[in-house]
C-alpha cells in the first residue's frame, strides 16, 4: 500500500507578506508560486494543484496560465487545478486550456473540477447564482463529453448546444485525468461515480475519519453503476517546521488572520487558539514537526483508504520563505516517513 500512495501539494495563490508585514504584489506572489512548484518537482513530489479565486487576497485567477508557466520549468510533477470552478467557466475553453498545459508539460496536466467555496466568479462572468446547481451539472455533463476527444453533440438549457463539433487541441495521450472535488455532499460523491471520475475530498476541518462514509459511498456507487474502481484523494491544510512549537509560532497568526477575514464574511466567530490546537491534535490541520505530520498523515491515509494526499500548504499571508521550508520538509522527510510507517505497521498498511 505504501508504495501506491501519491503525495501532492495545493495552493490558492494566497497573497503573502513581506518582512515588514505588508502584502506582496500579486505579480510577485505568482512568481513565488512558480518557484514553490519548481522546488516540489526537484523533491519528487507527485502533484501540485493551483486554485482559482477572483478576490484581492488571492493572486491566481487563471490557474491554467500559471500551470503553463510551471510546465516549462519542471520535468516530472503533475500539474492541476485546485479547483477549476466549472460552473462559472465554459467547458470548451477549460478543456482547451488544459489540453494546452498538457502539451507544454508533455502529458502532465490534470483537472480537478468543482463548484468552488467562493462565489465571486459568478457575477464577474455574468452567471446567476440561482442557477448554481444546474450550471455545474450541465457543464460537467458537457465536459465529460469533451474528455472523449471525439466530435461532440450536446444540448443543455444554460449553454448553447454543440452539433458534431470537434474541439482542439487534442492531447497526445487522448486523455486528460479529471477529478471531481467534493466538500462533503453525498450527491456530489454519487455524481462523480456516475461520470466515472475519481474523487477529491476537501477535508478542511474536523476529524478526517468522519469522511469514511463518503469513501464507502463512492465505492458502492461505482460498483452499482458498473464503473471500475477509482482513486480517492484528500485535500487538507497543513504546515511543517522543524519542531511542533516552531510550526505553531510561524503559522498561527497568518492562519487566524485568514480564517477571521473569511469568517467575518460568512458569520463565523473569530478563531481561537483552543480551536486551532483542536484542529492540530484531532482535526484536519496537519501541522507540526515532520514526525508529527507524518504520523497524522499515515493515520488518515489508512483510515480512509485513499490513494493520494494533497497538502494545502499556503495559509494567507504566511511568507513565501516559510512555505518553501515547509515544502522542503514535506518532500525530504514527511513523505518518506509516511511510507515507512505504512510499510512497517500492519494495522495501517491493510
Amino acid at each position: 500500500m505504501a508504495q501506491d500512495i501519491e503525495f501532492g501539494l495545493d495552493t490558492f495563490g494566497d497573497v503573502t507578506s513581506q518582512p515588514d508585514g505588508t502584502p506582496l504584489p500579486h505579480a510577485q506572489v505568482i512568481r513565488n508560486l512558480v518557484a514553490e512548484a519548481v522546488l516540489a518537482d526537484e523533491l519528487g513530489i507527485d502533484f501540485i494543484g493551483v486554485g482559482e479565486h477572483h478576490r484581492e487576497d488571492f493572486a491566481v485567477s487563471a490557474p491554467e496560465v500559471v500551470l503553463a508557466g510551471i510546465a516549462t520549468v519542471t520535468k516530472n510533477i503533475r500539474l492541476g487545478s485546485a479547483v477549476t470552478v466549472l460552473s462559472s467557466d465554459d467547458p470548451v475553453r477549460v478543456f482547451q486550456r488544459f489540453a494546452t498545459v498538457d502539451a507544454l508539460s508533455n502529458g502532465r496536466a490534470e483537472v480537478i473540477l468543482g463548484r468552488g467555496s467562493f462565489t465571486e466568479s459568478f457575477p464577474l462572468f455574468g452567471y446567476d447564482l440561482s442557477n448554481y446547481e444546474q450550471l455545474f451539472e450541465e457543464k460537467l455533463d458537457l465536459f465529460a463529453e469533451l474528455l472523449k476527444e471525439q466530435p461532440v453533440t450536446w444540448a443543455g438549457e444554460l449553454r448553447a448546444g454543440l452539433t458534431n463539433q470537434s474541439v482542439y487541441p487534442h492531447t497526445a495521450s487522448g486523455h486528460i485525468p479529471t477529478w471531481i472535488g467534493v466538500g462533503g455532499s453525498p450527491e456530489s460523491v454519487v455524481r462523480a461515480a456516475r461520470y466515472g471520475l475519481p474523487l477529491v475530498l476537501a477535508i478542511i476541518g474536523g476529524d478526517p475519519a468522519r469522511f469514511a462514509p463518503y469513501v464507502d459511498l463512492f465505492h458502492r456507487a461505482l460498483a452499482q453503476l458498473e464503473q471500475p474502481d477509482l482513486p480517492i484523494a484528500v485535500h487538507s491544510p497543513g504546515f511543517i517546521a522543524d519542531t511542533d512549537e516552531l510550526a505553531v509560532e510561524q503559522h498561527w497568526l497568518h492562519y487566524k488572520a485568514m480564517r477571521d477575514r473569511i469568517g467575518a464574511e460568512r458569520g463565523w466567530p473569530p478563531s481561537s487558539m483552543a480551536e486551532y490546537r483542536q484542529e492540530i491534535e484531532h482535526g484536519s490541520l496537519y501541522l507540526g514537526s515532520p514526525e508529527t505530520v507524518a504520523r497524522k498523515l499515515a493515520t488518515t491515509i489508512s483510515t480512509l483508504g485513499i490513494q493520494r494526499f494533497d497538502l494545502k500548504y499556503s495559509a494567507g499571508s504566511l511568507p513565501h520563505e516559510l512555505s518553501m521550508r515547509s515544502i522542503e520538509l514535506y518532500g525530504t522527510t514527511v513523505i518518506p516517513m509516511v511510507k515507512d510507517i505504512l510499510a512497517s505497521t500492519p494495522a495501517l498498511a491493510n
